[in-house]
């Protein structure tokens, strides 16, 4: 079994307090969910209004199912929000 463990440190543009932040951020989540086999969670930032740290996870049987499903949803974030790191860690276990 393999866990594709994925983060990535955005700047929301345009947010200007915590509320619309939580709005957005809800929008990026779900469309992650439906959109691609993955959980996804706010897992930092939560007290900045133009930042976040979106957590996502995916298991399978190999790296190479995980990789372009974790690349597609990365680049489709990009065109939502500037990318400010990103962190990709496989766990084999």
């Amino acid at each position: 079994m393999v866990v594709g463990v994925l983060q990535l440190d955005l700047h929301l543009h345009g947010v200007h307090s915590l509320k619309e932040k939580r709005g957005v951020v809800r929008r990026l989540l779900a469309r992650c969910r439906n959109r691609y086999p993955v959980s996804a969670a706010e897992v930092g930032h939560q007290d900045l209004w133009q930042r976040t740290l979106i957590g996502v996870a995916l298991v399978s049987s190999s790296e190479a199912v995980i990789a372009p499903i974790l690349e597609r949803l990365e680049e489709e974030l990009h065109g939502e929000a500037e990318v400010i790191d990103v962190a990709l860690e496989y766990l084999h276990i």
